[in-house]
């Protein structure tokens, strides 16, 4: 092998030394010192956080979560027994229990006439009327509610002839020929009714053969004995003979007999005339009759039978089940703050989950936003209405006093339901607009407006690294954004307010 010149050994040499060196610079750069170290870990000195001012419309709302549901729930049960026409002894052996035959079903829409169900094969007829079924409307009866009826019957087409508030043979004959159209027989004289009747007109007849036997007994009395006859001839055949010096004494015995007939016959027609009247008051109330429970009056038809609590078999007694309007309502609660800011009449967006929208409107707040719970089949308004006005008042301006955040209920109506027909108890979003600002104006988040000490708002505004306070008037606020007017100071677009440290 030749050996290296000495040019070659030097070259080599001084590459040796020059990585030596290089790799010890890259070392030395990595070496810190612990103050160093420390040093690099420090947070950077802290400063003010700022966004930028912006201009654009703003639109104050006021959102929730509302519950679809039908509007005016009210429970329903009958307010009397239907007509069986079993005796009294058959109801006591249990043969004459209330039972229902055919079930009314939840979601039946029921209008005017129509059968809600059947209770041991006889017909629950839905009328409409603000007057409760509260008694057995039938001859001789009278009143706002024999007046509803006839009412009703008219609309349905069957004339009651006078609408006059007495039920008389005209309404008989028009329930008649509605139950005939529904295809059942209307309730006719009970057997009991029929055998009353019969007794009081034997009565009448006894009490007349009694008058006629008393009358014929007292005439007989009085002319049969002679003894006004005798008396008379004696006192004459006294008088022309001279043997007698005065005529004769009546006889006690007949004038006693006289009063005696003569207190018969009074009790005799006494006895008639009672008989007669017992038999007349009856007559005025016998005949075709609607009982309690075969007709429920609403106060406003169509209802929808929303819920249904019974089934073939069970008892007529007691709650059937729930019927409410037509009609779909959304209920909701809010905070008291934000209640504070709504009314009654303001404009409502409700969107479903799957985006579903409709309009709606707010019709009560307050205590008059509780879901009605009146008694069945009368016309009781939603209770607390009265007491409630009081709170309504304050839902209207806020929550209570003692608690402004408290929820405060929400009903909206929503006249056209239109893709909300089918949400029934669905969830919905509840957007109620309450202002706009006029146009584009200049909004800062809420957390940049600052209190000066004599309670005047203001902004810190950053301007070349520097702060300066730029007092303002704060206007509508929504999403986290106010609207601001500079009243001191200048205030444009993209300038930098402060909103922490």
């Amino acid at each position: 092998m030749s050996r290296l010149s000495s040019r070659q050994q030097l070259g080599a040499l001084v590459g040796v030394v020059v990585l030596v060196g290089a790799g010890g610079w890259t070392a030395g750069t990595q070496v810190h010192s612990p103050a160093d170290a420390a040093a690099a870990h420090n947070a950077p000195k802290a400063g003010p956080v700022t966004v930028a001012v912006q201009r654009q419309s703003l639109t104050a709302t006021v959102v929730a979560s509302g519950s679809v549901e039908f509007a005016s729930p009210r429970p329903l049960s009958l307010a009397g027994s239907v007509g069986t026409g079993a005796s009294a002894s058959a109801v006591a052996d249990g043969e004459g229990e209330q039972r229902i035959t055919k079930a009314p079903v939840a979601g039946t829409r029921v209008k005017e006439g129509d059968v809600l169900m059947t209770v041991n094969g006889r017909p629950v007829l839905a009328l409409s009327g603000s007057v409760p079924m509260y008694r057995a409307l039938g001859p001789g009866a009278s009143g706002d509610d024999v007046k509803q009826l006839q009412r009703a019957l008219r609309r349905l087409g069957f004339d009651p002839g006078s609408i006059s508030g007495n039920y008389g043979q005209g309404t008989a004959a028009a329930v008649t020929s509605w139950y005939k159209s529904k295809g059942y027989e209307a309730q006719k004289p009970s057997a009991e009714d029929q055998q009353q009747l019969g007794q009081l007109q034997q009565a009448v007849s006894a009490a007349q053969e009694t008058l006629l036997t008393t009358t014929s007994t007292t005439t007989s009395s009085g002319n049969g004995s002679g003894t006004e006859t005798e008396t008379e001839t004696e006192t004459e055949t006294g008088t022309e003979s001279g043997t007698h010096g005065s005529t004769s004494s009546p006889d006690p015995q007949s004038s006693t007999d006289a009063q005696v007939h003569q207190l018969q016959l009074n009790s005799a027609r006494k006895t008639l005339d009672l008989a007669n009247a017992a038999l007349s008051t009856f007559q005025a109330s016998y005949g075709t009759k609607v009982p309690a429970g075969e007709v429920v009056f609403f106060p406003k038809l169509p209802v929808r039978l929303n819920k249904v609590t019974v089934k073939t078999g069970d008892t007529a007694s007691g709650p059937i089940g729930t019927v409410t309007s037509s009609e779909l309502e959304v209920q909701a609660a809010v905070p008291g703050t934000d209640a504070e800011l709504l009314r009654k009449g303001m404009a409502v967006e409700l969107t479903t989950t799957d985006g579903k929208k409709a309009e709606g409107t707010v019709s009560a707040l307050g205590a008059d936003a509780a879901p009605s719970t009146t008694t069945t089949g009368d016309s009781e308004e939603t209770a607390g209405t009265t007491s409630g006005s009081a709170e309504t008042e304050a839902a209207g301006t806020g929550a209570s006093a003692t608690n402004a955040s408290a929820p405060v209920q929400l009903r909206i109506s929503v006249p056209d339901s239109g893709d909300l027909a089918d949400e029934a108890e669905a969830a919905v979003k509840v957007t109620i607009k309450i202002g706009a600002s006029d146009g584009k104006v200049l909004v800062v988040p809420l957390a940049a407006i600052r209190t000066s000490s004599d309670g005047k708002a203001r902004l810190q505004v950053e301007r070349d690294g520097k702060l300066s306070d730029v007092h303002v008037t704060v206007g509508l606020s929504a999403a986290g954004l106010v609207e601001v007017k500079p009243t001191g100071g200048t205030l444009k677009q993209s300038d930098k307010v402060v909103v922490g440290e």
